[in-house]
């Protein structure tokens, strides 16, 4: 059996009440909830939480919610990978056949049931530690550059200068969606990003990753457009 757990932490400062904000007619949470209930890939929908109202509106759309997240778990320095094996050994206590897990963010709006299912393949015919989404860079990381206290421009690869783009290697990111394991991966907290990870790629204009205000506005323009709402 296969189960998701969506981590939805009840303290997020960027953006107050993040995990359960209005985001198109819903809670944000509650577009990742259905996906993975639309998906039948999954015995149980967990949401992962410390925060009373985020699971009375997980539960109210279909999600479970059959422990409290430890204190410990639930500050600002908490990776995900911590708060999935917590979730997951809880699971291997109550379901003797867990073979898979799948981490869903809560604010992962534009995750569709054809990725989990194309990811989960990947994971057991390649029998990957994970599988998740990313997608490349809009330009090359490797023509980038900071500002200097000065206000000057650095580059980070100046040794790329004079380098075509056309001849510079591509570069990926995280799509901050969802994060396929083993069982095993999670309890012994692999690293996601190794050798023995694998990824599927999306398009650019499916990914944006809501850490600020403005990720959000642009998230639901991009959302509108997508489900022509």
């Amino acid at each position: 059996m296969n189960i998701a757990v969506i981590p939805a932490r009840g303290g997020s400062k960027r953006i107050p009440r993040k995990n359960i904000k209005d985001f198109c007619g819903k809670p944000i949470i509650a577009w990742s909830i259905e996906v993975a209930r639309e998906s039948g890939l999954f015995s149980n929908v967990i949401v992962s939480t410390d925060d009373d109202e985020i699971a009375q509106i997980s539960k109210e759309f279909g999600a479970e919610v059959p422990f409290v997240r430890p204190e410990e778990l639930s500050n600002d320095f908490v990776g995900t990978t911590k708060v999935i094996a917590h979730s997951t050994n809880w699971a291997l206590n109550k379901y003797s056949n867990l073979e898979a897990v799948c981490c869903i963010y809560a604010t992962a709006p534009f995750i569709q049931v054809q990725d989990l299912v194309v990811a989960f393949k990947k994971l057991k015919s390649e029998k990957k530690d994970y599988v998740f989404s990313i997608t490349d860079f809009g330009t090359s990381i490797f023509r980038s550059f900071q500002l200097d206290s000065n206000g000057g421009l650095e580059m980070f690869f100046p040794e790329h200068f004079d380098t075509r783009s056309q001849d510079l290697p591509s570069a990926f990111h995280d799509a901050a969606q969802f994060y396929w394991g083993d069982t095993k991966s999670w309890i012994e907290e692999k690293k996601m990003f190794s050798k023995n990870s694998g990824a599927i790629t999306l398009p650019r204009w499916r990914v944006q990753d809501i850490d600020t205000p403005d990720d959000w506005i642009r998230a639901e323009k991009i959302f509108k457009n997508i489900k022509n709402i």
